[in-house]
């Protein structure tokens, strides 16, 4: 058995989890912010038998597109408000980043 851990862009989450509801997947999902744009995310803990992990990938693959967005930097703490960047840059969002960790024991108690 394997968890997978799966960070993904807020606006993909309610389509993702109801496409791995209707492939029979169970999730569990999490608030949690990305550490670059300090933005919201979705982190979904999905236990899942070893042989379905590529069909899990393909789905989450599928539905967690990356896409271009206008954003402005926050500054760091500790950084001169001098080389603060004022403007809006367009970055690349979304795709999902996805830990697979075997899992030596499972129960449901």
């Amino acid at each position: 058995m394997k968890l997978v851990i799966a960070m993904i862009q807020d606006q993909d989450a309610n389509k993702l989890l109801g496409i791995l509801s209707e492939h029979g997947y169970s999730a569990t999902k999490l608030a949690s912010t990305g550490g670059f744009l300090r933005q919201g995310n979705t982190t979904l803990l999905i236990g899942v038998e070893d042989q379905r992990v590529h069909e899990l990938m393909e789905l989450i693959k599928e539905t967690s597109k990356s896409r271009k967005q206008l954003v402005t930097p926050l500054a760091s703490v500790g950084r001169s408000l001098n080389n603060y960047m004022t403007e809006p840059v367009e970055v690349t969002v979304g795709g999902a980043t996805v830990f697979v960790v075997a899992v030596e024991d499972f129960a449901k108690v």
